[in-house]
């Protein structure tokens, strides 16, 4: 007997260490803090069209993939990128999925959204062949449907209708919220997108606004940049366009309200990291002294 209590004795401290380390293990595991890995979203330079980058926690969320040339699949593959857990194809324009067919040819997807419209192009086609090739399905999303990944929310916004005169207001609008910080990607969602968003009273404020539509006139009312109300923006488009993107009613909107401006235009591709309290950039913000419109840039670097 007293040598069972003896064994007991020894074996009670060990019983209890491993308990403790059981314990720290599982605190460890739960804490869900969102400075363990942080958020980084590439704003691709793809030219005049529109692909962003999405990463957290390992996963991979690419919205849009740019033109047909394939810039988009080339950066990703310059980054090591092996697999695409989510995909959202905002709207079918050739500058924002003529080169999603190769992206969904070379890697592993999980889900694909899109919005429920089709077109008759080439470009759309090639997209719905390569789909069907490795037996993806396209995930329509509702409105206030909802992806998360750990510390990361992943909101869709829009389209609110489901019929609209011009494709871009059929444009997947997503915020992201990591932590204290977010992000508003736009599309092309013009005026009349936004004023439904408005209307519905959805929350749209957000840190970091991707300007809609290549900074065109035709988005970014004044309500809505009001409503955003965001420290930075960042404009996707090509120097020396043929559109004149930005537009000088979109940049003095931005100036006017001494929001910091990032361009792709002129600064290449943007990379922005949040760790869930701060969000920090690879490039400064373009000086108001030269964030001109898009034609006015073309005259500059023209002279």
């Amino acid at each position: 007997m007293k040598k069972t209590l003896k064994s007991l004795c020894l074996l009670l401290p060990i019983f209890l260490s491993l308990f403790l380390i059981s314990c720290g293990k599982n605190n460890n595991s739960t804490k869900n803090s969102v400075t363990d890995e942080n958020l980084k979203i590439h704003y691709i330079d793809v030219g005049q069209g529109d692909s962003e980058l999405i990463q957290v926690n390992g996963k991979n969320i690419l919205i849009d993939a740019g033109t047909s040339d394939k810039r988009s699949l080339e950066y990703l593959k310059s980054i090591g990128i092996t697999r695409l857990d989510y995909v959202i194809a905002t709207h079918p324009h050739e500058d924002h999925i003529g080169s999603m067919d190769d992206v969904i040819i070379n890697y592993d997807i999980g889900d694909f959204y899109a919005p429920k419209v089709t077109t008759t192009t080439k470009t759309y086609e090639n997209m719905i062949n390569a789909l069907k090739s490795k037996s993806l399905k396209i995930n329509v999303p509702k409105v206030g449907e909802k992806i998360n990944i750990g510390n990361l929310v992943l909101t869709f916004l829009a389209p609110n209708s489901s019929k609209y005169d011009d494709l871009n207001n059929y444009s997947i609008v997503i915020k992201l919220e990591y932590g204290k910080t977010s992000f508003v990607f736009m599309g092309d969602a013009e005026g009349v997108s936004e004023n439904e968003i408005l209307a519905k009273q959805l929350d749209i404020q957000a840190d970091v606004l991707k300007v809609g539509h290549h900074g065109s006139h035709s988005s970014t009312t004044q309500a809505f940049i009001d409503k955003v109300n965001p420290k930075y923006a960042v404009i996707s488009c090509e120097k020396g366009n043929d559109y004149g993107h930005p537009h000088k009613e979109t940049i003095d909107k931005l100036n006017n309200k001494n929001i910091k401006v990032f361009r792709t235009d002129m600064q290449g591709t943007i990379i922005a990291t949040s760790n869930g309290e701060n969000i920090t950039f690879n490039v400064e913000p373009v000086d108001k002294k030269i964030n001109v419109p898009g034609n006015e840039l073309n005259k500059a670097s023209s002279k």
